[in-house]
């Protein structure tokens, strides 16, 4: 269960860091290039993409936390 629990942990780390790296900032950081290449492809700028990412931002840093709390109360 722990092992489990711990495995769970660092998917939600890597993937809650990545959604937080391609949010777009004041300066439409990392998010701006791929919303770029998207506008290009799809001829549309690519809004949904950041609502997108908040979503699973919020869902990602939930588990985080609900997994970390799990882990602290079995040991």
């Amino acid at each position: 269960m722990k092992t489990f629990l711990m495995v769970v942990q660092l998917i939600s780390s890597i993937v809650l860091i990545v959604s937080v790296l391609l949010q777009s900032g004041k300066s439409a950081g990392l998010s701006g290039s791929i919303a770029g290449g998207a506008e290009q492809v799809m001829g549309t700028k690519a809004r949904g993409l950041d609502a997108l990412f908040s979503k699973v931002t919020s869902v990602c840093a939930t588990l985080f936390i609900i997994v970390a709390i799990s882990l602290v109360a079995i040991q």
